[in-house]
């Protein structure tokens, strides 16, 4: 199959399979009862994340680990800078207590452990394992935060759109789907950086980072149609903490992976400082607002324009 139809269809099985995976797997997070911004922040949250997780494992057994990376490095740019920006342009966004206490904290703890654990220039099992244990306590500290909090009333649910059967063959069926597109986009993607003699790290950073974000942003663009807000919000953030500590973790443990220079030096801090650029953003009135918004994706738009010329 053509490298180009494989990216496509890559791209495509990826989104089908994420959307399926986080309806099945929210409806049953609602029948629990859970809060939206629970949801968000766990269940939607690792939904969106399997692309990653799939991209990612596909990549290290196929040593391409320098393109797992980087496409984790880039996802996360694009939900912040991207997705965020773009939510925030089209509505202000309010910021719960939760998110500035819990959520942005751990994302920042995990862009900075990311940043000192790929210095050496590679992401040992021992990094991958740390890495796990910062996703395992921020989810701890996300469900105590919820179960604790009784700052806001709950948002009004819609409710659940199928019974058990259909959430559980919905949550099977994407699972399986995503595993597939992640094969044939990575495969689609290494045979592309081979023809356009650019490297892994850079495929990972621009195609498979704004491709496994798709899921990301049909999320976040249709809570913001439906003013579901905190669902918005908590998807991006945790996906952000997720991607690092959960995908990285996990993918590290299926095999070592070798960090790409151009990584070590400039993307991974990039990410870093955008998780930083979070914390006066974030505080500041407990909002972000549209001009915020605007000017997290004019950053977006510089940081591509630059890693297009620069890198390719």
């Amino acid at each position: 199959m053509n490298e180009y139809v494989l990216v496509a269809t890559g791209l495509l099985a990826l989104v089908v399979g994420a959307e399926a995976l986080v309806r099945g797997g929210a409806t049953i997070a609602t029948r629990l009862g859970v809060s939206p911004l629970l949801v968000g922040l766990t269940v939607v949250s690792i939904g969106t994340s399997l692309p990653e997780l799939a991209v990612g494992i596909d990549a290290t057994l196929g040593d391409a680990g320098a393109m797992a990376i980087g496409n984790i490095a880039g996802t996360n740019i694009v939900n912040i800078l991207l997705i965020l920006g773009m939510s925030a342009a089209m509505t202000p966004l309010a910021l719960h207590r939760r998110t500035l206490r819990v959520d942005l904290p751990c994302m920042v703890v995990s862009a900075l452990a990311l940043l000192v654990l790929s210095a050496n220039g590679t992401l040992s099992r021992l990094d991958g394992t740390l890495l796990l244990v910062l996703a395992v306590t921020y989810t701890a500290l996300v469900i105590r935060a919820d179960l604790t909090s009784k700052a806001s009333p709950p948002e009004e649910q819609e409710p659940p759109p199928g019974p058990w059967p259909i959430a559980a063959v919905q949550l099977a069926g994407g699972i399986a789907v995503v595993v597939l597109g992640a094969d044939w986009l990575v495969d689609g993607a290494v045979r592309l950086a081979t023809d356009l003699g650019v490297s892994e790290a850079v495929i990972g950073l621009t195609v498979l980072a704004i491709g496994t974000s798709a899921p990301e942003l049909v999320t976040t663009l249709v809570s913001t149609l439906r003013g579901n807000r905190e669902l918005a919000i908590g998807n991006l953030i945790g996906s952000s903490v997720y991607n690092i500590t959960f995908i990285l973790g996990t993918t590290a443990l299926v095999g070592p992976m070798a960090v790409d220079d151009g990584l070590i030096r400039i993307d991974i801090p990039l990410m870093a400082a955008v998780a930083l650029l979070c914390i006066p953003v974030f505080v500041s009135g407990r909002r972000i607002s549209r001009f915020e918004g605007a000017a997290f994706v004019g950053a977006y738009a510089v940081y591509l324009g630059l890693l297009l010329v620069l890198r390719t």
